[in-house]
């Protein structure tokens, strides 16, 4: 018989996406008997809320996973890699937010409007990965658009915002801008270089290509993710002073004829999708409008007359949410559907 209520571990329960996903499983309503919030020794003992009721958070250990169904794991890819096999070996399904199992051939790389059905083909309890969140929201936007017109090369350049490398990267913006309003010496220390007034044209290390990891993820991610080594990306992510949401500048190159019109159409009837594009009114997403919000945000939908058949768009999306913590409980939702648990 399918259980009607689950157990479900959040490892990294303190942190940002940790916290934000703990929000998302009460605001989806999302069927949990027990929630098992998981850090490290340092935040074990500290309570969160979760229904209106304290839950206390626990020390993440080898044995956490005994009693659980489902684990989201946020806290870095180096307790991913200790961790989650031995949650999976315990019956536990993980979703894991890390970038360390994506492009493990043997693990699903999922964002449910994109190739959600990978989810029925799991017939043991197994690693899911998250996509990076600047992936997720590029892919859910152009899906719609892959599958009518078949893409062959996308342009992308990121404007990411100080929440997508944690509270200590959001809290070093807010303590820069108050420096450099007061005239008085800026600290840096989270990022390479002063982001209050500023863009950073790196996010992660750089690799010998010159590219830096970031950029890497999204190439390679939107591959596997298409499950099509042939398309071409091409990346350029930047850190800008937002406090939350990214937003993305995309130009898509397809192989057949897809009008302005007809990509307007086909986004606004799909998932998880909200156009807003009315330039004669100054309509277009905004990050500030993204913050909070669960879609991804699409607009100044135009044509690029530099090649055949081009469009360019701007996307942006709350990378704590569908970047991050929705698209995970989102991946439970969907194994609810597809698993039975005993």
């Amino acid at each position: 018989m399918k259980k009607q209520s689950y157990t479900v571990a959040v490892v990294g329960a303190t942190g940002l996406v940790g916290q934000e996903m703990i929000t998302t499983l009460e605001q989806r309503l999302f069927p949990i008997e027990k929630l098992v919030p998981l850090a490290s020794a340092k935040s074990a003992g500290k309570e969160i809320s979760f229904h209106g009721k304290k839950v206390k958070v626990q020390e993440l250990t080898h044995d956490s996973f005994a009693s659980c169904d489902i684990a989201l794991f946020s806290a870095g890819g180096k307790v991913s890699e200790e961790f989650a096999p031995s949650a999976v070996k315990a019956g536990c399904f993980v979703i894991d937010n890390s970038s360390h199992f994506r492009m493990d051939k043997n693990v699903s790389l999922i964002v449910p409007e994109v190739n959600g059905q990978l989810v029925s083909q799991l017939n043991a309890p197994h690693i899911i990965a998250n996509p990076n969140c600047s992936t997720i929201q590029m892919l859910v936007a152009l899906s719609p658009l892959h599958r009518k017109a078949k893409i062959k090369r996308i342009i992308v350049s990121t404007y990411q915002a100080s929440s997508g490398a944690g509270k200590k990267a959001v809290d070093e913006l807010l303590a820069q801008t108050q420096a450099h309003l007061q005239h008085e010496p800026v600290k840096v220390d989270v990022f390479p270089h002063q982001l209050a007034f500023n863009c950073i044209p790196q996010i992660d290390i750089f690799l010998e290509d010159g590219s830096t990891k970031e950029e890497w993820k999204m190439v390679m991610e939107t591959k596997k993710i298409f499950d099509d080594n042939n398309i071409q990306v091409v990346a350029t992510a930047v850190r800008v002073p937002v406090l939350n949401a990214h937003s993305e500048s995309i130009t898509v190159e397809f192989h057949t004829e897809i009008s302005v019109a007809e990509a307007k159409e086909i986004l606004s009837q799909s998932e998880g999708l909200t156009v807003i594009d009315d330039t004669s009114q100054r309509q277009y997403p905004l990050a500030l409008e993204a913050d909070k919000k669960d879609n991804v945000f699409v607009g100044r939908i135009r044509r690029d007359a530099t090649v055949p058949h081009g469009l360019s768009l701007w996307v942006v999306a709350d990378n704590l949410r569908k970047g991050a913590a929705l698209n995970a409980v989102q991946i439970a939702e969907l194994l609810l559907h597809h698993k039975y648990f005993s």
